[in-house]
């Protein structure tokens, strides 16, 4: 079976934010926040089912997200050690016989600033939330990155960045998609941040549409 590398992408320290948020989220062994994550999406999608047996076997990671479509498949694992974290990625990789350079390099086909958010606007983003509400007035980033996995590289660095909050993040399916929203100058830095995190992911180029 001829497995494509869609995601590779390491995060040093998950953020208070996003750590949460996959607790929430998740059905897996949840992260804290400050534990060294990895997220690993494929194609065809039920392959994953592989990819973390041969992680879990050879290291102490424990796995939050999987994601069994079957298009794609996306796994995350965590430990507060970030050379087990490290160590699963390289496994994983000698199991599928790829290497990190041949993921997608992803690209962002919406980034996107709402300034001062309507009240009732709010009001249905609120309801298709999981994480942190939008107020009225507060300006809104929404980022979509494909392959979908990135969209975690996109919301770890952005929480870095800025004091914003993180009203949602859809890490798996044809697109990521993510939502942050805070004041003005806060989603600025949050978006600038975001964006540079994707723009350095090496990478082959994706299928064109």
């Amino acid at each position: 079976m001829s497995i494509a590398l869609r995601t590779y992408t390491f995060l040093d320290a998950l953020q208070p934010q996003l750590a949460t948020f996959m607790g929430k989220t998740s059905r897996g062994f949840l992260p804290v926040p400050g534990q060294a994550s990895l997220w690993i999406e494929i194609a065809p999608g039920i392959a994953i089912n592989r990819v973390t047996d041969a992680a879990l076997k050879a290291t102490k990671v424990q796995p939050a997200v999987q994601v069994v479509e079957r298009a794609f498949g996306l796994l995350e694992v965590h430990h507060e050690d970030q050379g087990e974290v490290l160590a699963a990625g390289a496994t994983v990789l000698k199991n599928l016989e790829l290497t990190e350079e041949e993921r997608i390099k992803p690209s962002m086909p919406t980034n996107q600033i709402i300034r001062a958010v309507e009240a009732y606007q709010t009001q249905i983003i609120n309801r298709n939330s999981q994480g942190m509400m939008v107020l009225p007035g507060e300006s809104l980033l929404i980022l979509e990155t494909e392959p979908a996995g990135y969209v975690v590289l996109a919301a770890n660095e952005a929480e870095k960045a800025a004091q914003v909050s993180l009203v949602n993040v859809r890490p798996y399916g044809a697109f990521g998609r993510l939502y942050m929203s805070g004041p003005e100058a806060e989603i600025d830095a949050a978006a600038a941040a975001a964006s540079s995190a994707i723009n350095s992911v090496s990478g082959v180029a994706g299928r064109k549409r």
